[in-house]
């Protein structure tokens, strides 16, 4: 059996590499440090917002999920919809992630292929 990283450490990995490779990653919500779900906000120069989180993906391996609605027309939709979330999970991570190819990017570092 294979040991599973905590939900702050993922976070932290995530964060510490987003900032060495130029990009930003900040903590809008911690959740549980073992094994709290992680809610991402994805994004590009603060463009094309998008939420993704850890699940279980269809060949039943680890893997980020697309989440939320299609399509968000305002940083306020996101807003409202993580706290929607976070309402009904006080677990609940919630991470902005602004860097170019953010969803490679979290499933590299998360440890998804």
């Amino acid at each position: 059996m294979t040991a599973r990283l905590t939900s702050a450490i993922l976070v932290n990995a995530l964060v510490r590499r987003a900032d060495q490779s130029g990009g930003s990653a900040m903590v809008l919500a911690k959740g549980d440090p073992s094994a709290g779900a992680i809610l991402l906000l994805t994004m590009e120069k603060g463009r094309n917002l998008r939420f993704f989180e850890r699940g279980i993906g269809s060949d039943g391996e680890a893997a980020l999920i697309p989440s939320g609605p299609a399509a968000l027309e305002s940083d306020n939709a996101a807003t409202d919809y993580w706290k929607r979330r976070r309402e009904r999970d006080s677990d609940l991570w919630v991470i902005e992630l602004d860097i170019a190819q953010a969803e490679r990017f979290a499933a590299e570092t998360m440890g998804f292929h």
